[in-house]
């Protein structure tokens, strides 16, 4: 009989502490706002300063402890912030949204760090505008992320990309006068970055550059995305990269810059700017083909110091020069087939230093010469010969050739 009453003791009491668990919890949503339906808690951002109950900041904190998937509405114009928020920890994710019109978050008061941190998988954001963050505008340390919708302004970064997180979309948003718009530290299996508008990015619109080669399954997709006035476009290095139906225009250095190993550059459009369209330096096995370049103040496509690229199928026209292949790896050359200059303000083909396969490319109407080939001279006095192989080329007559030698070698074979 004790031992019965003892149990039913314990059972009241174990029964009295989870209702007042219960009800200190429900009394924090209440006062973030907050409703439940169908498993999912929706809390509502109705205080646009930087804490107090019904602010962001708060429901964040409640979103942290919540028991399904959360839900956030800003439903206040403009959230002035000027410390740094709690990062986004629901184990079973949180979904942000902006209400109609958009939702404004002022971070010029914040001395650095993120202005938004996903630290748990399946966080989405939608319709925010971000501006003046000193630091990034999302970090996103997690899996299956995604940002749609969004205006990231005049920030350092606008969506930072840890090494460990994957499985991302960034789909229809704005990148306007940040330092970067989109930065990648390593590979990113299953990451699509698509139909985003990137403006005046002063370093580059997507910077995806890792140090040492991380070439694991699944690339990074950038495709159908739109670059304005950017410094460049998109910088890639050393990661798997799939850049394909991009519309890149005025860019003030590299359209497309290329660096180690990982890149396919697939169907874009690349018009104007004072610098070059397509730079490959040190690439290695990059591909590069079915690209359109027109109204170039510099080189189309430049090849520079990289081994085993190939140049397939581009067109190039109204550029100052069409293409050029400058100190490749003789033992791994690079090739260029079946690409069409037309009417390269000077050069259609520069060949300098290296030893590039040319096969089945056609120059049309060049104001200087459809092909130049020249030796490279170091300052150490040594020099290496260039001795590219033909086949099947539309240069025009010899005097379209220009073979400048300084050891009288034989430059075409």
């Amino acid at each position: 009989m004790r031992l019965s009453r003892r149990s039913s003791l314990s059972i009241a009491v174990f029964l009295g502490v989870a209702a007042l668990i219960v009800a200190g919890w429900s009394f924090e949503a209440r006062r973030a706002g907050h409703e439940t339906l169908s498993n999912t808690v929706t809390l509502s951002v109705t205080n646009g300063s930087d804490r107090g109950p019904g602010t962001l900041r708060e429901a964040l904190f409640v979103a942290a402890t919540a028991p399904g998937p959360t839900r956030i509405a800003l439903d206040v114009a403009r959230i002035s912030l000027r410390t740094p928020l709690p990062p986004i920890v629901n184990s079973h994710g949180v979904r942000i949204v902006a209400r109609r019109g958009g939702s404004r978050i002022d971070a010029r008061s914040l001395s650095g760090g993120p202005v938004l941190d996903v630290a748990a998988a399946n966080v989405s954001l939608e319709g925010l505008l971000i501006r003046d963050c000193p630091g990034a505008a999302v970090l996103v340390r997690a899996v299956h992320f995604s940002l749609q919708d969004a205006t990231l302004q005049g920030c350092g970064v606008g969506v930072d990309v840890a090494a460990n997180a994957h499985d991302l979309l960034l789909e229809n948003n704005r990148f306007i006068d940040d330092r970067l718009g989109v930065r990648f530290s390593a590979s990113s299996p299953d990451t699509t970055v698509a139909a985003n508008r990137f403006v005046g990015e002063q370093e580059a619109g997507v910077w995806a550059v890792r140090g040492q080669a991380d070439l694991q399954a699944g690339a990074i997709s950038v495709r159908d995305n739109r670059f304005e006035h950017d410094h460049s476009g998109i910088v890639a290095g050393n990661v798997n990269i799939l850049i394909e139906r991009n519309q890149i225009s005025g860019a003030q250095a590299a359209a497309v810059d290329l660096v180690g190993a990982g890149a396919v550059v697939r169907g874009n459009r690349v018009n104007g700017g004072a610098g070059m369209g397509i730079l490959a330096e040190g690439a290695r096995a990059a591909t590069i083909e079915h690209n359109d370049l027109d109204g170039l103040a510099a080189y189309g496509i430049m090849v520079r110091g990289s081994s085993g690229t190939l140049v397939r199928a581009n067109r190039l026209y109204d550029c100052a020069y069409g293409m050029a292949f400058v100190l490749g790896d003789a033992r791994q050359p690079s090739t260029a087939v079946d690409n069409i200059i037309i009417e390269p303000r000077y050069d259609g083909i520069d060949v300098v230093g290296d030893a590039p396969i040319l096969r089945r490319n056609h120059v049309v109407k060049p104001h200087a010469f459809a092909l130049r080939v020249e030796d490279f001279t170091g300052p150490d006095g040594r020099t290496v010969v260039s001795a590219p192989f033909l086949d099947h080329n539309a240069f025009g007559p010899p005097s379209a050739i220009l073979a400048a030698r300084r050891h009288g070698s034989t430059p075409l074979r």
